[in-house]
């Protein structure tokens, strides 16, 4: 049996059953249900069942807040359907009535049992589309916490120069007081906002591998969220504004899932970060906006004000989504995705850009770079940062930066442009601040999301039950020595949404154009 802990109160929940054959027929039950078990001794969860019957025989997943139990048997007669679960050496059973899209029967264990309330809710979900994981007994979970609460902040450079440790050690208690009623996701989103509220861009909580994406693509314009790609068959949702989520307003879920980003950084990186939160279903499940992370609905409206609701269903972490894109015409800068460092001569303003969104093999893709920019002998040299997440910003002084300071066309302004963006994050943001200070450079974009001055250098620990991966800080970085902590472009340019929607770059046009 597990064991969890509610309060000081150890409680053991398993559902157990004797024999059962494994037959169904395709007009038998099958679909995913929602619903409650009421447990006598941790009251009532939240539960969800996936049945399917496959090969006549009965398949699927009981899922918990304590666990995931599997289908191993199952049958059906006269209305009644009977389960016989497992999750490693803890068996289950259930015996329920079928009316209709109701089940309601009961659960019982060695010394447990309770009434089961479900409804169908829709087809079953596929075997992959579980929470990985998160399935963990609350015992496991709070050793995960304890081991949280008391490494981070042991590990961090400082943990506390934003958050007090007051702060931390009540998020820490709520958590723990919360832990019974909460499921894998919601515990999730809670450590990651923990982390988060440290401050810094480089601690939080990674994903699992399992964070039931789902098929669209969001992009912040303003105060609205376009759809800028989805999945094949949702083609109608392209270039349209969200307005809820389920329920919840695009506001309030944006306030939502602004809790999970880091609280010392700048609003913009917010944005960028919670663009993406509101497609993934680990997210939106964990933070309360929709009751299956497997599915969202979303109401949209189009350019005539015209609302809709389209439903997104995630996809199995190794399925490979057709995406459609709203701009058919890629600009230059979302070219070649998949390299880490390109560049192209442009002949007719005789300018090299270089595409630069990774540090892997630097010191070999820039000493080609450097060859090209001494045979085309350029008038303008273009850095493009905006898509660069990271790595060893010592490489990027070593091999780009110092050997482009010897460049002759480099010596005056006007020459060398380096565009920047929300995205242009640790080492891209300090190898954009030395470019700026050791260069003629012209930094050209928006904002750098990351503040120059902050705590870096990330580490990793790995949670010993869930496997989750903490990265935390262990070194403070001062990259601007005056003024404000932020690094922000000599000339400031903002793609609104009809120059992206157009296909257009106005960052680099404007670079094109400088005489």
């Amino acid at each position: 049996m597990k064991s969890f802990a509610i309060g000081s109160m150890a409680v053991c929940l398993s559902l157990v059953s004797g024999s059962a054959r494994a037959d169904c027929a395709p007009a038998n039950p099958t679909g995913h249900f929602q619903g409650t078990a009421v447990s006598k001794a941790a009251g009532k969860l939240d539960v969800s069942l996936d049945l399917r019957c496959v090969n006549r025989h009965y398949a699927g997943e009981l899922v918990t807040p304590v666990g995931t139990y599997t289908v191993n048997a199952g049958t059906y007669s006269n209305g009644e359907l009977r389960l016989q679960l497992a999750a490693g050496d803890d068996s289950v059973s259930v015996r329920v009535q079928v009316a209709g899209q109701l089940l309601h029967g009961q659960f019982t264990s060695g010394d447990d049992s309770g009434p089961l309330d479900l409804r169908r809710m829709g087809e079953a979900h596929a075997p992959s589309s579980k929470e990985g994981l998160l399935h963990l007994s609350q015992e496991q979970w709070a050793k995960d916490i304890d081991f949280f609460a008391r490494e981070l902040q042991q590990r961090h450079a400082n943990a506390f120069h934003h958050l007090t440790r007051e702060q931390f050690d009540a998020e820490i208690a709520e958590v723990k007081r919360r832990l019974p009623q909460m499921n894998g996701d919601e515990i999730y989103v809670a450590l990651d906002r923990i982390a988060n509220a440290i401050g810094d861009a480089h601690t939080y909580v990674e994903f699992p591998d399992d964070t039931a994406n789902l098929p669209l693509e969001l992009r912040k314009f303003g105060p609205d969220y376009r759809v800028v790609a989805v999945g094949t068959g949702l083609e109608k949702a392209l270039g349209a504004r969200v307005l809820r989520i389920g329920d919840t307003s695009i506001a309030k879920a944006r306030d939502l899932a602004a809790s999970m980003t880091p609280a010392a950084e700048t609003t913009a990186l917010a944005d960028a970060r919670i663009a993406g939160f509101l497609t993934m279903g680990i997210t939106l499940h964990g933070l309360g906006i929709v009751s299956d992370r497997n599915t969202a609905s979303y109401t949209l409206a189009d350019d005539g004000g015209e609302e809709f609701i389209l439903s997104f269903r995630a996809s199995s972490p190794d399925a490979k989504v057709n995406w459609i894109k709203l701009v058919k015409n890629l600009p230059l800068y979302s070219q070649n995705p998949d390299q880490d460092f390109w560049y192209v001569y442009l002949p007719e303003s005789r300018t090299l850009y270089c595409n630069f969104r990774g540090y892997q093999r630097l010191g070999q893709n820039a000493a080609a770079l450097l060859d090209e920019a001494k045979d085309k002998n350029p008038d303008k040299l273009v850095i493009d940062l905006r898509q660069n997440s990271g790595g060893d910003y010592n490489q990027g002084l070593r091999y780009l930066l110092e050997p482009i300071r010897g460049l002759p066309l480099v010596k005056q302004r006007g020459h060398l442009f380096v565009l920047i963006g929300v995205d242009t994050f640790s080492a891209a943001m300090s190898n954009a601040a030395q470019f700026r200070q050791q260069t003629s450079a012209t930094l050209v974009g928006e904002p750098i999301g990351e503040r120059p001055n902050s705590y870096q250098e990330a580490r990793e620990m790995w949670l010993p039950n869930s496997q989750l991966l903490v990265r935390y800080s262990t070194q403070y970085y001062k990259f601007v020595e005056q003024g404000e902590n932020i690094i922000r472009p000599d000339r400031e340019i903002i793609t609104e949404w009809r120059e992206y929607a157009a296909g257009r770059d106005p960052v680099l046009e404007w670079v094109l154009q400088y005489k």
